[in-house]
């Protein structure tokens, strides 16, 4: 398991979650978006492995159908990529 990170909780982290239990509430999705904030891919990254991928599979002669699926994953992330960018340009255009 050498090059695995462990994820741990601070004290201040710790303590906010304790306090949400003592008050009856729910404190797994805090724990669980503290512990996987770090671990987030960006979309070009995603997108520069399917490319990647998509290289190696016409490389190796890969099914027709894989091949497919992985474009398909490809488009995806364009699309959510798009997505982002403009809902930041709108969100650019309401500060200013």
């Amino acid at each position: 398991m050498s090059g695995v990170k462990r994820k741990v909780l601070n004290v201040k982290q710790k303590l906010q979650i304790l306090k949400k239990l003592d008050n009856g509430e729910s404190a797994s999705a805090d724990a669980e978006y503290v512990l996987n904030k770090g671990n987030t891919i960006s979309h070009s990254a995603a997108l520069q492995s399917v490319e990647t991928l998509l290289d190696y599979t016409g490389q190796r002669g890969f099914d027709y159908g894989d091949i497919t699926a992985v474009r398909q994953i490809r488009v995806d992330i364009r699309q959510e990529m798009n997505k982002q960018q403009k809902q930041r340009r709108i969100t650019d255009f309401l500060k200013k």
